[in-house]
């Protein structure tokens, strides 16, 4: 197994945690977690890789081990965290990054919003969310403040082992070393001898605000980076966008450079399910040259 490093940054006001594998003088590459994980969730992918890399990996604001958001989470900060984080680690090149799922959502918004700043970009599994309709706004900001008057909370677990147990029934692909790896990760142990999870329960709170799917088009038309959608065969992310085939096409032909792998035998958890299968793929498209990308 790969080792990580861990570093601490004062990024826009938040204390933050970036893991990082490899030497610093390698090519970077940017790993962008989705929601309810955490950075450490990308050592089976990282153990994938067969080049090189300076593999940079943050904990997204509320997740692992940066510091929780006083004043809840709004998915603008993500694409400002980013922004700070690149100034940081890449400030003088685009950089490469690979987001999976909420983190993808992210890679691919900000590869329009600042397109000089991207050279490629990977989602796995992340290309907007459903559809929303105007009527719905009521309802929703109702129960936001609902949501914001009695926040949820995580009930804390006996042990490890059975934070590692809810991990395999969350993904019944992951093997018992994968789940215990990731479970230790995952949480922390309590005074108690019980284990609590690392994340804010306040990313569960509802987002009162739309999912407008023209806004994000136009951030995707304006992406130069060459983009590479990866899905799993078995997962069931893709029917969340409940898209129509030409709706779904129709996200797709927004990027001007774009491409769409499908992995075998892989539900949503791409990089734990197919790691190294994964790994080749975006090295495939990251570590290409312009004129031989993914040939």
């Amino acid at each position: 197994m790969k080792q990580s490093e861990s570093h601490f940054h004062d990024i826009r006001n938040l204390r933050y945690h970036v893991r990082t594998w490899g030497a610093p003088h390698w090519p970077r590459l940017f790993l962008l977690h989705g929601w309810m994980d955490m950075s450490a969730s990308f050592q089976f992918l990282v153990d994938g890789l067969k080049n090189d890399w300076h593999v940079i990996a943050p904990d997204w604001r509320g997740f692992g081990l940066t510091q929780w958001a006083g004043e809840g989470y709004w998915f603008p900060d993500y694409y400002a965290d980013l922004d700070a984080l690149l100034d940081l680690y890449q400030r003088d090149a685009p950089a490469n990054l690979v987001g999976h799922s909420m983190g993808g959502n992210i890679v691919c918004a900000y590869a329009g919003i600042r397109p000089q700043r991207v050279a490629r970009a990977v989602t796995l599994e992340g290309l907007g969310m459903a559809r929303a309709d105007v009527d719905q706004a009521p309802a929703r900001h109702a129960q936001w403040l609902d949501e914001v008057r009695d926040p949820p909370q995580f009930r804390p677990y006996r042990s490890f082992a059975e934070v590692a147990a809810r991990l395999k029934r969350n993904n019944p692909r992951l093997t018992d070393d994968k789940a215990d790896f990731l479970a230790l990760h995952w949480a922390r142990q309590l005074d108690s001898g019980e284990a609590a999870l690392m994340s804010d329960p306040r990313h569960k709170i509802v987002n009162p605000y739309l999912f407008r799917i023209g806004e994000m088009l136009a951030c995707w038309r304006r992406v130069t980076a060459p983009v590479l959608l990866v899905t799993g065969k078995d997962s069931h992310a893709p029917g969340w966008l409940k898209d129509t085939p030409d709706e779904l096409a129709g996200r797709k032909a927004a990027f001007r450079d774009f491409r769409e792998v499908c992995l075998a035998d892989c539900g949503h958890m791409m990089h734990h399910d197919q790691p190294q299968r994964l790994a080749a793929v975006i090295e495939d498209l990251v570590g290409a040259k312009s004129d031989k990308i993914l040939k």
